[in-house]
């Protein structure tokens, strides 16, 4: 979980600035958390207690209203009466790596994938994309076999995985979709060697730098391990006490 929070706080400068390359500052003085960190903490506070994913995503998302949220999640977020409004964004995707970590069988990660998903994405597109998100992170840290993720992704998903990063950055551009980021995402582990070779890859996309770097990342730690320590205390200064709280507390109940 963590390293889906550094990934996003690393791609946080990139996301309107978006580069190609992999040469660039890993922290910079301008690295901020943004709705990525908050909502992947609201579902590892749903997790930690009652479950009720709804619940604690309202609950975090209107404790950090400025934190970069697009506007119809705005619009569900301030609801007298909140409805999943068939969203295929990858708002779904970038939230969900908690649930990778915290559940035991393939059967419910992809259940409660679909679950985190289902309050605002409904769209199959907006599930699927939590769901190979979840499913990659869970067998990235069960398996430690990419080829097997590589498998087991795209014949469930259809996402095609074949490709390489180098392939892919020479065209690819800013897409906020689950379809067009969570493959990419993907891939940009697959091809690394750590888990900064991995986010690195991810910004060097040139795309949503934030959200890819934020899938990447939680499924990179995932298979070589907790992050470097220098990582893991840029996350805990720019984390705010409640953020950091729960973020300890997920990572101690499930031993990371």
């Amino acid at each position: 979980m963590i390293g889906a929070i550094a990934g996003d706080i690393i791609g946080s400068v990139y996301e309107r600035g978006r580069i190609k390359t992999k040469d660039f500052p890993l922290l910079s003085p301008r690295c901020h958390f943004t709705d990525d960190t908050v909502l992947t903490i609201a579902v590892a506070q749903a997790i930690l207690t009652d479950g009720d994913y709804l619940r604690a995503v309202r609950q975090f998302g209107r404790r950090y209203p400025h934190a970069g949220y697009g506007s119809a999640f705005k619009d569900w977020l301030w609801a007298e009466y909140p409805a999943p409004y068939n969203s295929w964004g990858n708002g779904s995707a970038m939230r969900v790596s908690p649930v990778g970590w915290a559940f035991s069988t393939v059967e419910e990660v992809l259940l409660e994938a679909a679950r985190t998903a289902e309050i605002t994405h409904n769209h199959p597109e907006g599930v699927k994309g939590a769901q190979a998100t979840a499913l990659a992170v869970f067998l990235a840290r069960t398996t430690r076999d990419k080829e097997l993720i590589r498998r087991e992704v795209s014949a469930r998903f259809g996402y095609d995985l074949s490709r390489t990063v180098d392939d892919i950055r020479p065209t690819y551009h800013f897409d906020v979709s689950c379809q067009g980021t969570v493959p990419e995402a993907i891939i940009a582990f697959l091809d690394s060697t750590s888990y900064e070779d991995a986010v690195r890859n991810a910004v060097s996309l040139g795309g949503d730098g934030d959200t890819l770097a934020c899938i990447t990342g939680g499924i990179a730690e995932a298979f070589y391990g907790p992050v470097p320590e220098f990582i893991r205390e840029r996350v805990r200064v720019c984390l705010t006490e409640d953020l950091w709280e729960v973020t300890d507390s997920f990572c101690r109940r499930i031993g990371v």
